[in-house]
């Protein structure tokens, strides 16, 4: 079945995946790996979606560490606002299954407006080559398999 009319060349795309890999723009990864519509693709240093942190998506959605405001309570609890290039959506591929991330993982990215949906890799792959050829800001990070623990 036929996703989208069109393809551009230029754009990210997951052009197949298996039990131990996924494949963008043709060529092959046994690793981890995150990327956006347009980009490098970059080796994830996650195996296991129990080792996903905070931090972790904080790197995938190209959000820079920033040091908490020290006068931040004057503001009444003010919630940090979005930056500009922020993703709308950071879609995690958990391998053969889907993982629900832990609340204390995922919850610094939604205080900021950017959506974290899990599932599993092939699942997540398909979501964002639907996304990406809708011309959302997705990006999304893939595990290939699920390594034992």
């Amino acid at each position: 079945m036929q996703l989208q009319s069109e393809s551009n060349p230029a754009l990210n795309t997951v052009t197949a995946y298996g039990h131990d890999y996924v494949e963008i723009n043709e060529i092959t990864y046994a690793h981890a790996v995150y990327f956006a519509p347009e980009g490098d693709i970059h080796e994830w240093h996650v195996s296991r979606a129990a080792d996903i942190t905070a931090g972790a998506l904080r790197e995938v959605a190209g959000l820079e560490d920033s040091k908490p405001d020290p006068m931040a309570f004057l503001d009444g609890g003010a919630m940090a606002e979005k930056p500009p290039n922020a993703p709308e959506v950071v879609l995690i591929g958990t391998g053969l299954k889907q993982h629900l991330l832990p609340n204390q993982v995922t919850q610094p990215l939604l205080s900021l407006g950017i959506g974290i949906e899990a599932m599993s890799t092939q699942a997540a792959a398909r979501t964002y080559n639907i996304l990406m050829s809708e011309g959302r800001r997705v990006v999304v990070a893939l595990l290939p398999h699920e390594e034992a623990a």
